[in-house]
């Protein structure tokens, strides 16, 4: 007990000794006693204390900075982590993976019939705001619109880059999104959106100015702390959330090696993790029995060896063509997925992803090792000789630039794979490894042949993801369609990563986008297309393991592609060991 406790108790006793001793000097009578309980005198106890949070630790693979779900270089399994978490989206996936309305943030979302163009209007509750306490409201449907149309390097631009306007009524919380075509697949539009009042005008670009986290959250959880050097995110529940509050108090998320996800898992110092487990993890794993839960999740993103069309070095079919025929599939899929999950979901098709409904494998016979003879047909006839063990034309010889981005291990394992393979059949290769952002927001995002600056005219190939789970259509438009022009200011868009452009297919793909032909249709035009023209070698589907302990529950795999912290909302964990604040 405190010694501003103890004081007032000497006082009593010190007035007690003093009325008695007042009382022995008089000459009168001392008082009849009176029966009273006694006092009961205090004794020293703890402060109660406060109930310890409710957390869950998920063990992942990195906690790498850019978290921005909407460009390719942050497409990572954090960004996708964190934007189910706290951001807001008009639709989500349902359990038989079709889309519908998030009613938490929206009141109604459809389309305006008898409008003059194809509009959608949308509703947006009143009680929905960041929380900063700024609504959410028709500027976040801008901003993203505004973005998402004209920068380099978004993984789905081709939906906004229909729209004509979006324009806010009613104090901002109804929108009309007007599109110059029809766009049947509207509903994948304005996922995760962003606090607009907090980032339109904000000191860095695009590109990084979600590299440290999110300024304000719109969904059950904010973020508390990140720190990345020691490989740690602290999220606590939004008490500012207008929904249904999180089940847990906070969630952890803790970077780890393989060694210690397993030793995490056994000791149950990790509820959960999700993570990109090699073949000996696979096991590992297994072994641990029914102490641990393992699920395979499918990430939204394919795989891919890029041939650039736009290339100087690669611009001729023939010369394309020879290279896949130089490349080991196999030992490419090996490289990458080193066992693990991913192996399950290798990929034969250039548009679907293997997880994707309506997948079918498209690809022609192709080789799967490589093939001498073909190699020297194709360069033979590409005007290549071969001399001093390499292939030369007009004494230049065939040296090929891979690019990965050095953020994502993985794909700089396949980059290198590819380089020695190509190597083994006389074709000289160079891996470089600039950002993610330098790579696909400027060096795949420009025409070097047209005379544009940024550097793509050095990189002959790429290891790139292909983004998936969203309108089918439109994910072949953003991936392999020419780049359009911005109505309202002549501004041409920028081109996909591929450096793809046929004039003669793209009336294929513009009427898959607005509904005039069927996607099946469409795109078994442009799958024949892409093969023949060598564009891109798909490898295999993302893919993490999910382990999951029984102490925790509440814990799915996700709807579709959303993955398992779609569900997080609903985890229950268990005390925290300390508070942690």
């Amino acid at each position: 007990m405190s010694q501003g406790r103890r004081r007032p108790l000497a006082a009593v006793s010190l007035l007690v000794t003093t009325v008695g001793l007042v009382a022995a000097c008089t000459n009168a009578p001392p008082p009849p006693l009176v029966s009273q309980p006694p006092t009961p005198v205090p004794t020293t106890s703890a402060p109660p204390t406060q109930p310890m949070p409710v957390e869950v630790v998920v063990g992942v693979d990195e906690l790498e900075g850019g978290f921005n779900p909407h460009t390719l270089a942050d497409l990572s399994p954090t960004s996708s982590a964190l934007a189910s978490l706290m951001l807001p989206s008009v639709f989500r996936p349902a359990r038989d993976g079709t889309l519908q309305l998030d009613t938490t943030l929206m009141e109604s979302a459809e389309v305006v019939p008898d409008a003059e163009k194809f509009t959608v209007r949308y509703r947006i509750k009143r009680e929905a705001n960041w929380s900063d306490g700024a609504p959410i409201a028709a500027e976040d449907f801008v901003y993203l619109w505004e973005q998402l149309r004209s920068q380099p390097g978004v993984s789905d631009p081709a939906g906004y880059q229909l729209i004509d306007d979006v324009a806010s009524r009613q104090g901002g919380k109804t929108v009309e999104v007007t599109f110059a075509k029809p766009f049947p697949g509207w509903q994948t539009l304005f996922t995760n959106l962003l606090p607009a009042h907090l980032l339109r005008d904000a000191p860095r670009g695009w590109a990084t100015v979600l590299d440290d986290g999110y300024p304000a959250s719109g969904g059950p959880f904010a973020i508390r702390q990140v720190d990345l050097d020691r490989g740690e995110i602290i999220l606590e529940r939004n008490d500012r959330y207008w929904g249904p509050p999180a089940q847990s108090d906070r969630i952890v998320l803790r970077a780890l090696d393989k060694t210690r996800q397993l030793d995490a898992l056994r000791s149950g110092d990790s509820h959960l993790a999700v993570f990109s487990a090699d073949r000996g993890t696979m096991q590992s794993l297994r072994d641990l029995g029914d102490a641990v839960q393992l699920i395979t999740v499918p990430r939204p993103a394919t795989m891919e060896v890029l041939l650039r069309q736009d290339s100087r070095a690669l611009a001729d079919v023939k010369v394309r063509q020879a290279v896949l025929a130089a490349l080991d599939r196999p030992a490419l899929i090996e490289a990458g997925t080193d066992g693990g999950p991913a192996d399950q979901f290798q990929a034969h098709a250039q548009v679907l992803a293997p997880s994707e409904p309506g997948y079918a494998p498209t690809e022609p016979a192709l080789p799967n090792k490589p093939d001498p003879a073909q190699v020297e047909r194709l360069l033979g006839e590409a005007g290549y000789h071969r001399s001093g063990g390499a292939w030369l034309r007009d004494g230049r010889p065939l040296n090929l630039v891979i690019a990965a981005p050095f953020e994502h291990e993985s794909y700089i394992r396949i980059a290198e794979a590819a380089a020695r393979q190509l190597r083994d059949q006389g074709i000289q290769a160079t891996v470089v490894t600039p950002t993610g952002d330098q790579l696909f927001g400027e060096m795949l995002a420009t025409n070097p042949r047209s005379g544009d600056s940024g550097g793509a005219g050095s990189v002959d190939m790429a290891i790139a993801p292909r983004p998936a789970g969203g309108d089918p259509a439109a994910m072949m438009a953003a991936s392999y369609g020419c780049p359009g022009v911005a109505a309202d200011s002549e501004q041409p868009f920028p081109y996909n990563d591929a450096g793809f452009c046929d004039e003669l297919l793209q009336p294929t793909i513009d009427a898959a986008l607005t509904g005039q032909v069927p996607f099946p249709e469409a795109s078994a035009d442009v799958e024949s297309q892409l093969w023949r023209d060598a564009i891109a070698l798909p490898l295999y589907q993302q893919a993490q393991v999910l382990a999951l302990r029984r102490e925790v529950t509440g814990v799915e795999p996700g709807n579709g592609l959303a993955g398992p912290f779609s569900t997080a909302a609903g985890w229950l964990g268990t005390p925290a060991d300390s508070d942690g604040y």
